[in-house]
């Protein structure tokens, strides 16, 4: 069984645990359970009434968040040509090709993100098994297999971030920091759920969102009342 700290079980107490909130005053309540000594980062998990073992009920794909990360984004980029200065001119931090693809079967793997042209594919293929547990194989479906180079590492250092079902149907999102402004994190909160509502499969049947959850990075999980988990113009606004 899991232990956690002081810190954590003295936050749990300050709420009740079982009660489900409306997005506003969850993000309220998670702000103030930040107490770290750093910056803690804002995570929504969101469980999903489909089947992950099902290759059409798998929620995958890309959004970018308006207020961006709060994080420093590492790119690599397997590319050649006017397609590699074009990344490096869009600020990728490390940019190759069988040379990149020689460093990563050595051990590299300073990034959090790896785009690859369509044509680098056959190379960057060979590290499917490095790259595919850890998240970070180059794929179509998620944008990172492009021609659009330049645009697409711009949008990752700004705040497209990925997102994939696990195996139990649930999928987790960072939000942004602590330290956001409410405003700046509802906005990041409903790209999310609107990006998440447009990705539905169309094979998934009954609940589509079964439960979801914001927490810190170093405390307890508020959780939301999944059939009031959308945002307006309004709601965003009035915060």
């Amino acid at each position: 069984m899991a232990r956690h700290g002081k810190r954590y079980t003295d936050a749990g107490r300050a709420f009740d645990v079982q009660e489900l909130h409306e997005p506003i005053e969850a993000i309220d309540l998670v702000k103030s359970l930040a107490k770290a000594k750093f910056d803690e980062t804002i995570e929504l998990a969101v469980r999903l009434g489909v089947d992950p073992r099902k290759a059409d009920q798998i929620v995958r794909g890309t959004v970018s968040l308006p207020s961006g990360t709060g994080k420093a984004v590492r790119v690599a980029v397997f590319a050649t040509g006017p397609a590699a200065e074009e990344a490096r001119q869009a600020g990728a931090d490390v940019v190759g090709a069988d040379d990149l693809v020689e460093r990563v079967q050595g051990g590299f793997l300073d990034f959090d993100v790896a785009i690859a042209t369509p044509d680098l594919m056959g190379q960057v293929g060979k590290l499917g098994r490095v790259l595919g547990p850890r998240g970070l194989m180059p794929n179509p479906k998620t944008g990172t297999v492009t021609t659009e180079v330049g645009k697409t590492v711009t949008e990752f250092r700004g705040g497209r971030v990925e997102y994939r079902t696990d195996r139990y149907g649930n999928v987790h999102v960072p939000i942004g920091k602590a330290s956001f402004d409410k405003p700046a994190l509802l906005a990041n909160f409903r790209a999310v759920i609107d990006e998440l509502m447009r990705a539905k499969p169309a094979s998934a049947k009954g609940r589509y969102v079964v439960g979801a959850t914001l927490s810190p990075t170093m405390g307890p999980g508020v959780k939301l009342d999944p059939n009031r988990i959308r945002l307006t113009d309004e709601d965003v606004a009035a915060a």
